[in-house]
């Protein structure tokens, strides 16, 4: 079976890593398991991801998917892209081959962009929403990374990628095309790497239940991110339910046969 591992308030919050995690996936990987590790962050650059994982002393190989790589995914080769999130977008785009510039260059306003990509990071301002709005009521294609209201720190939540996006789709009047968790683009690319049978762990019901739902997967919820036990029941409801990663793996995990 695989598992798809969500990252803050599954591994880690912000740079802290969340007791027993690296121990649970190793635990997984003993049993012959699948593990991904799938997240809606997309101001991270996948291969700083792949280090920090490292750095929690978990080896994460190439199966980590980002909701940037998602957002890439719906733009042509070509495309002129400003963008309106954090240097893990960047180099995506750049991977895919996409003229991209910063929506706080000063340029930016008559660059004439074909399509704006939000995403989460810390410097959004006036200016961006502006600019990027703006590029939105004049044509450009507006993609939203993800919807996550808020982001998972071990001081509590902070406004997320999908307060950012909600501002510009309020000042553009625009709908925004969605890439990550839990919108069809990032549920191809996870089939694509993965297959189709496995269980989705994540602190949130609202991406992480709802794309376990998209995916026909089972629903692995933690509490040691956004969600806490006086958030129970969630919609979609969890099919399992832990304090942590670490608690929650021996629970889906078939008995062996000894104990059977």
């Amino acid at each position: 079976m695989a598992w798809v591992l969500d990252l803050d308030g599954v591994v880690w919050l912000g740079d802290a890593p969340i007791p027993g995690a690296a121990e649970a996936v190793e635990r997984l990987r003993d049993a012959g398991e699948t593990v991904a590790f799938v997240t809606n962050n997309s101001f991270t650059r996948r291969s700083s991801v792949i280090e920090k994982l490292a750095r929690h002393g978990i080896d994460a190989g190439d199966l980590v998917l980002t909701s940037a790589m998602a957002a890439a995914t719906l733009i042509e080769p070509g495309t002129r892209v400003m963008v309106c999130a954090g240097p893990g977008v960047l180099e995506e785009l750049g991977r895919r081959g996409c003229e991209t510039i910063d929506a706080s260059d000063p340029d930016a306003a008559g660059w004439g962009a074909e399509a704006v990509v939000v995403g989460f990071h810390r410097t959004f301002d006036y200016r961006r929403m502006q600019v990027a709005s703006t590029a939105v009521r004049d044509g450009a294609r507006l993609i939203g990374t993800n919807t996550d209201s808020t982001y998972p720190t071990p001081d509590g939540p902070i406004p997320g990628a999908g307060s950012i996006l909600a501002s510009i789709t309020t000042a553009s009047g625009r709908r925004a095309e969605l890439a990550g968790k839990p919108h069809q683009p990032m549920a191809r690319l996870v089939r694509a790497t993965i297959g189709d049978t496995g269980i989705v762990v994540g602190d949130r019901a609202d991406t992480d239940g709802a794309f376990a739902v998209a995916m026909g997967f089972r629903f692995g919820l933690v509490l040691s991110g956004v969600t806490s036990a006086a958030d129970l029941p969630t919609d979609p409801p969890a099919d399992l339910v832990a304090d942590d990663l670490l608690s929650l793996v021996p629970m889906a995990l078939p008995a062996p046969d000894g104990d059977r």
